[in-house]
């Protein structure tokens, strides 16, 4: 069977959107899953919705990744969108022909800097990995190319200013806090090191806008069953290689001027991509909402006797005791409008509910302690500053967090602590060292001796929560009750 390529794809039959041809308007650093199932979908669909109009030219940011077969393709690639909304499986095939090509920098550093040169590029995207915004002194000037990626960009900018150009819209999508801003910081570094002029400093920060942005959406990237993808190809009428899957949940927050909203395509399109003057909110509501829902259920959830998130999504009890500690515990601790708000925690009980993703617990509970400080700790504070009393869902997350970090414990090994669950089997807590070592020192205490010892170590939480009225007592009754009738009977509790 013939490879995707534009020939084929017309051969194939497929009467879905495609663009052959169009000026290179955007440049890409990082080719991998994430960004061809987000951006470069959103960018698709713009060209198909709003005239954008604009082709993607793909920059592979490490020495080995994908851009001779993605040159094979001629930029062409298949991406499936799956999941649940509102209650319904949602299966969305689109081939993306939004990207023109990838240039290895390895091999042509060159090409990337005649893109730079070019009057057509206006945006310029990177998800080059959290650890990819970094200041290395390693990196020079003559470099080809220089190591880091915002020295690259450094190179890249100084290129486009030299050429006359106008400045560029920087959307940077890697996973760190104001994304943006530490990248332009690395990029001012480099005039630095490298003594560039003033000239290109100023052009640099006031005619270039450099975006801090949240991204959402997840991305498993490969179809793994050989027998679907020998299936997908008979019906396509093609193979594909690059084929890519995610979630059909997606949303993209920029921080920037409002008048983005007009120069970039994605409103005009109807995508999920929103133009904001502060992320702050938008990260909150995805911490607290979507990360602090799995980290407020999956522990008890564990002990419950399930191990992947779609069917705590079936079970009645373990489905409404979230929804009640996201409605009436997160969402009214949050700065932004309410309906907003509860159409996220709708979308995230959808997407809990991926019909297409074996989402585990176990790998959901890695770290738990960190994580419930971060994600529901927070929360539980302003609950309890702003309602004067404990919010009970969250109270019973904390005792059911400090159950499954101390049920039944069989040993402590290099690998983790190992408990044992009360279907029978053993599992694996991994965290901290000191937090396991602390766990397993307290195997044999009763629970309000637990309680006490978990909420006084200052390590763990950077504050003493039994300073919180009330606190100290109810979860040593919840933990008490976890123990002796199971964590369902504590969250059922809840719902009372």
């Amino acid at each position: 069977m013939a490879q995707l390529n534009y020939q084929v794809l017309k051969e194939s039959g497929y009467d879905g959107f495609v663009l052959e041809q169009a000026p290179e308007k955007v440049m890409q650093f990082g080719e991998g899953n994430f960004l061809r199932a987000f951006v470069d979908n959103f960018i698709d669909i713009a060209n198909e919705k709003a005239g954008f109009n604009g082709k993607v030219v793909l920059v592979q940011p490490i020495a080995q990744g994908l851009t001779e077969l993605i040159n094979q393709q001629e930029g062409l690639y298949t991406l499936y969108l799956r999941g649940s909304e509102k209650g319904e499986k949602v299966d969305q095939k689109r081939v993306i022909s939004a990207v023109s090509r990838c240039i290895n920098p390895y091999e042509n550093w060159e090409k990337v800097l005649e893109t730079a040169r070019s009057g057509e590029l206006e945006i310029i995207v990177s998800n080059t990995t959290e650890a990819g915004i970094v200041h290395d002194t390693e990196s020079t000037f003559d470099q080809v190319p220089p190591v880091s990626f915002p020295a690259k960009l450094t190179r890249v900018l100084y290129e486009r200013f030299t050429a006359g150009r106008k400045g560029i819209i920087m959307l940077s999508c890697e996973l760190i806090d104001n994304n943006g801003k530490e990248l332009l910081r690395c990029v001012n570094q480099y005039i630095d090191d490298w003594k560039l002029s003033e000239d290109f400093r100023r052009w640099v920060n006031e005619e270039n806008i450099f975006c801090s942005t949240l991204v959402d959406r997840i991305v498993p990237g490969r179809i793994r069953d050989p027998k679907e993808v020998e299936s997908l190809n008979a019906k396509n009428g093609y193979e594909d290689p690059l084929t890519d899957v995610g979630e059909v949940f997606g949303i993209w927050v920029i921080e920037g001027p409002q008048e983005l909203e007009d120069r970039l395509p994605f409103r005009k399109a109807g995508v999920p991509v929103i133009v904001v003057p502060d992320v702050t909110p938008y990260k909150k509501r995805k911490v607290r909402i979507l990360n602090g829902a799995h980290t407020g259920f999956v522990p008890g959830a564990y002990l419950a006797g399930f191990d992947i998130v779609r069917d705590c999504m079936h079970d009645d009890t373990v489905r409404g005791y979230m929804n009640r500690m996201l409605y009436e515990e997160v969402i009214p601790t949050l700065p932004l409008d309410k309906k907003d708000l509860e159409e996220f925690a709708q979308a995230v009980q959808d997407r809990f509910n991926n019909p297409f993703v074996n989402h585990e617990l176990m790998s959901i509970s890695l770290n738990s302690t960190s994580k419930w400080r971060a994600r529901n700790m927070p929360t539980f504070l302003d609950y309890v500053k702003e309602k004067g009393s404990l919010p009970i869902c969250l109270t019973t997350s904390f005792a059911a967090y400090a159950a499954f970090y101390s049920n039944d414990v069989q040993a402590l090994t290099e690998q983790g602590l190992i408990c044992r669950r009360p279907k029978g089997n053993e599992y694996t807590v991994s965290d901290d060292r000191y937090v396991l070592e602390f766990f397993y020192s307290h195997r044999n205490d009763s629970p309000e001796e637990l309680i006490h010892a978990v909420m006084t170590n200052t390590e763990m939480w950077g504050m003493d929560l039994t300073t919180v009225a009330g606190f100290e007592e109810a979860a040593g009754r919840i933990l008490k009750t976890i123990r002796e009738e199971g964590a369902l009977k504590a969250f059922g509790e809840c719902l009372e």
